[in-house]
């Protein structure tokens, strides 16, 4: 029984630190999401090459990203106060935060379940997943400086 409990607080602590700073996390996420997008964005502008695989690969750790995001552990009431940037806006429509969260995940997934073959159809699923981005940012962020 000893164990058990000594197991289960372990547990208990491991996911407690997962999130332990939900402000400092969800910017981590944010900044490893904008780094793949920036890549990506490189191939579509033409300043880097594209290349199928690397494409496919980039897509899919944009999709690991998104799936990490969850909104409930990362965006906790009360975390709005503190060095973010993340809108009141966040907890005034939470509903429509997930939304629009839910749809970029939705988008990001069919993107990489389409392994675009060439330049062209990968700026097709690019704009859509960039117009989400924006979207968020315009509703969801508080603009910088």
């Amino acid at each position: 029984m000893r164990k058990l409990v000594l197991a289960i607080s372990m547990l208990a602590l491991a996911g407690s630190a997962a999130f332990a700073d939900p402000i400092l996390d969800r910017q981590a996420l944010m900044k490893e999401r904008g780094k793949i997008v920036g890549g990506l964005s490189k191939v579509v502008k033409g300043e880097d090459p594209f290349d199928a695989a690397a494409v496919l690969t980039q897509l899919q750790a944009l999709q690991a990203n998104a799936e990490k995001l969850d909104v409930d552990a990362l965006f906790p009431a009360g975390s709005d106060k503190g060095d973010t940037t993340a809108s009141p806006k966040i907890w005034e429509d939470m509903g429509g935060f997930k939304a629009a969260e839910d749809k970029y995940l939705a988008d990001v997934k069919a993107a990489a379940a389409a392994a675009p073959a060439d330049v062209d159809t990968l700026k097709t699923s690019f704009g859509t997943i960039a117009s989400n981005c924006g979207t968020c940012h315009q509703s969801y962020r508080v603009k910088k400086g």
